[in-house]
């Protein structure tokens, strides 16, 4: 052999050696995230935001308990075909599946898991404090199923310091548990569980960045922003949806808020027990509600589509978000400023949305006066 096939053959032995290691963590790691769920039957007491991270684990926001549950669905196969997905009148089947009526049964939040394109809904049957939580999929065939809780593997990570579960505590809120706060939004980013809600401390709006397989959740980091349609600083609102977005190599969150800022915060400045001040990059018009929130690309650029309480659905640009200064003055009359957005007039009554693959978004849309309908829409 030459000294040229020794040098090829030993740039291939190290090839494959390189692969064979990667292969190794990969599936130590795959390992090591299932195995960390034991089996057991949660005491899940109510079942709120939802998101999913690697091997078809499922997240479930629990705010009676303050807790973030994760979950082996066991739904590990790819989906075998595309086409549109469409379930009318969801809520009125779901609630015939379980025993109630529609009027007595709410759909909390929806997420679609990456792998299999199953869709999973977060539902309350019942209502008030002894609604039971119920955690439902379903296909593109319309194959409706209650996820059984019994015998799972599963993981639960109670949240630092919550609000407090009477009502006593927020007589502004009218009656209202300052404790149905304390889980607003999460998602999966890498290899943490982000969480977005309120605390019982002094500033109480927070982001709490839990590492997976859980461990000790520890303190949250405290957030603050400029909102301009109130002209003030606050610490009080809670992020009511949010995403992931990288900017760069730089991991951020996009959070909205109540009325309607839109916030930056770096992911690499959510320590414990930090308090961190956001770049409000947008204003998107005041007395109005964020409801969710996806980033899609379109034509090699990225873009929001944010779901609306009362000014629809908004396509909104991220050009120059990462450059964008924060807005600091007050934004007056129901005006905007900062990113850009087209409002979707087509798009109506959606209450949830979530990825469903690089073309199509699945929505839950609440019908005018009639029920709600599960299906798939084009991304604008």
């Amino acid at each position: 052999m030459n000294r040229q096939s020794r040098i090829w053959l030993s740039v291939l032995t190290v090839a494959l050696s390189v692969g064979v290691l990667s292969s190794t963590a990969w599936a130590q790691g795959k390992s090591e995230l299932l195995s960390s769920l034991k089996k057991g039957s949660p005491d899940l007491k109510s079942a709120g935001s939802l998101a999913f991270g690697p091997q078809g684990v499922l997240f479930v926001g629990d705010t009676t308990s303050a807790a973030i549950f994760a979950f082996d669905t066991g739904d590990r196969t790819s989906a075998a075909s595309a086409g549109e997905f469409k379930i009318e009148s969801i809520n009125e089947k779901i609630a015939a599946m379980v025993g109630t009526t529609a009027q007595n049964l709410m759909i909390n939040d929806l997420a679609v898991n990456p792998i299999s394109g199953r869709a999973y809904l977060s539902v309350s049957r019942g209502k008030g404090p002894d609604a039971a939580p119920v955690i439902v999929r379903t296909d593109r065939a319309g194959k409706l199923e209650a996820v059984s809780l019994a015998d799972i593997g599963f993981a639960k990570a109670p949240l630092p310091n919550p609000p407090s579960p009477s009502s006593d505590a927020a007589p502004k809120q009218k009656g209202a548990s300052p404790r149905a706060e304390s889980i607003t939004d999460l998602a999966y980013v890498d290899g943490r569980v982000i969480v977005a809600g309120l605390s019982n401390e002094e500033f109480s709006s927070r982001l709490l960045a839990i590492p997976f397989p859980f461990s000790e959740s520890g303190k949250g980091t405290s957030i603050e922003l400029y909102h301009g349609a109130h002209g003030r600083f606050e610490t009080k609102s809670p992020v009511r949806t949010f995403v992931p977005f990288k900017i760069g190599d730089e991991q951020n969150l996009l959070a909205a808020y109540t009325c309607t800022p839109l916030v930056k915060f770096p992911v690499s400045e959510l320590k414990p027990g930090t308090h961190v001040k956001g770049t409000t990059v947008a204003e998107l018009g005041n007395r109005n509600r964020p409801l969710d929130m996806i980033v899609y690309q379109k034509g090699g650029k990225d873009f929001l589509l944010l779901a609306n309480s009362s000014r629809g659905v908004m396509k909104i640009s991220t050009e120059g978000i990462g450059k964008a200064e924060s807005i600091t003055e007050p934004v007056k009359d129901g005006s905007t400023r900062g990113q850009t957005y087209d409002t979707i007039g087509e798009l109506k009554g959606i209450m949830q949305l979530d990825s469903l693959d690089k073309e199509n978004a699945l929505v839950l849309v609440q019908t005018e006066g009639g029920p709600q309908n599960l299906q798939s829409i084009a991304l604008p």
